[in-house]
């Protein structure tokens, strides 16, 4: 029987030609992860509106990197240890970037809400990015940097420079 939403006999032709089987209603080639990035969709359900908010923060965020000359190479890469939300290059440093989007200054705003637990949960996510992108030699790593850019509903707001380091 063929699945639904494909023409029958498309899967046995398909199979006699050498051609990948796509699942419909997603373009041959393309991850569920690159259809979720380019729509903004959630597989797991609709976003609420603070996904879509902190979504649009981290896409101003890519955007303001990009116009300061940065490279994106990686984002919302996600480990058992914590999540990166943009990996970046600047020059010949690695940029790990948190982004943080606060509706007000109270309780100290974006950049406060960086505590000590959320700086080490980053340091050993970017640890296994560093593993898995360069290796087990930590003298082959590239110069890194944490940074946080804070945003608020108008776009980015500050960028925090070396906010933290690996060490503290």
């Amino acid at each position: 029987m063929s699945p639904p939403g494909r023409p029958k006999g498309e899967s046995l032709r398909a199979q006699r030609e050498g051609k990948p089987l796509s699942p419909p209603g997603r373009p041959k080639g393309e991850s569920l992860r690159a259809q979720r990035d380019q729509v903004g969709a959630n597989p797991i359900g609709p976003r609420t509106p603070k996904q879509r908010a902190g979504a649009a923060a981290e896409q101003a965020a890519c955007a303001h990197l990009l116009a300061h000359g940065c490279a994106i190479l990686a984002r919302n890469a996600r480990f058992r240890e914590g999540e990166l939300d943009i990996v970046a290059r600047d020059g010949t440093t690695l940029l790990f970037v948190e982004v943080r989007l606060r509706s007000s200054a109270h309780f100290g705003g974006a950049a406060a809400s960086v505590d000590a637990r959320k700086r080490r949960r980053l340091r050993r996510a970017a640890e296994h990015w560093l593993l898995q992108s360069y290796g087990a030699r930590a003298g082959a790593w590239p110069p890194c940097r944490f940074d946080v850019i804070t945003a608020d509903a108008g776009g980015v707001s500050d960028w925090i420079r070396g906010a933290f380091d690996g060490d503290d």
